[in-house]
């Protein structure tokens, strides 16, 4: 049996350019593929707050969580991932400072 590929075709070197393209303008250029990674890190990031939290039996108010997954600010969810193993309230995860984004 024959395996047809990309091998000896055009859209070899069509799709070669296109993954020096990606490559290319990631990170830091706002490519899709950069903004969906952003996306599924900061998602990431606010599971792993809640689930500290979860663990820790600490109760999570619809306002604190609606807060957290609403956040893209990595720095900011990085901190309060920080935080989460410490606080002994989930609103104490806030210092006030605003998320970007």
């Amino acid at each position: 049996m024959v395996e047809v590929g990309l091998e000896s075709t055009p859209a070899r070197k069509n799709w070669r350019k296109l993954m020096q393209d990606v490559v290319t303008h990631f990170p830091g250029h706002g490519t899709l593929f950069e903004d969906k990674y952003l996306e599924g890190k900061a998602e990431g990031e606010a599971r792993g707050i809640l689930r500290v939290l979860e663990v820790r039996g600490i109760a999570v108010s619809d306002e604190v969580r609606r807060r957290i997954t609403d956040c893209t600010d990595l720095d900011v969810l990085g901190d309060w991932l920080d935080r989460s193993g410490t606080v002994e309230r989930a609103e104490d995860l806030f210092d006030g400072r605003e998320p970007a984004g």
